[in-house]
């Protein structure tokens, strides 16, 4: 009996650790390059679920973008970062566009009257690791979030109107 209670435990702990998801985390920094808060990447089955956290925001949307290099000079204004992931060229941009290619895009997150943004959204467009057919955020230069300072139309080329870039994150 004690044998089969031994490997049973085995077979539960061996499917337990198959079960956890892959969790990235970063900071957010701002303009002058001061942490302003956090984001986590989950993977899952068929996407990446983003958490974020900051603060500082200007009350009002903003739109979020996966961005291609894992990159966030504050000094640059976080152009470093590159454009949208994506994986066809030429990007077409918007969520609410039919032709619209750009695995970048995620929806928009409101900043309250003290500045602070929570959020959870989540993509089937990417995946954290290569091998999902979508691009991979993990890819040799890794990727960044970008908060950007105005909403983003889900329509207008070639980022939706979204403005300036005010944070970023690095994901490595």
């Amino acid at each position: 009996m004690r044998r089969t209670l031994f490997c049973l435990a085995v077979v539960l702990t061996a499917n337990m650790a198959q079960a956890q998801p892959v969790v990235r985390t970063s900071n957010v920094i701002g303009p002058d390059g001061k942490d302003v808060g956090k984001i986590t990447l989950t993977e899952a089955a068929k996407g990446v679920i983003l958490r974020l956290e900051a603060t500082g925001l200007h009350e009002g949307w903003h739109a979020v973008h996966f961005h291609e290099k894992g990159i966030c000079d504050a000094k640059g204004k976080f152009k470093d970062a590159g454009g949208h992931v994506h994986a066809a060229m030429p990007v077409v941009h918007g969520l609410l566009n039919a032709n619209a290619n750009d695995q970048g895009d995620l929806t928009n997150v409101y900043a309250g009257a003290d500045g602070k943004v929570y959020a959870e959204l989540y993509s089937t467009l990417v995946s954290v690791y290569p091998g999902t057919g979508r691009p991979a955020l993990l890819d040799g230069d890794g990727a960044s979030v970008v908060i950007h300072a105005n909403p983003d139309d889900y329509q207008t080329q070639p980022i939706g109107g979204a403005g300036d870039r005010i944070a970023c994150a690095v994901i490595k």
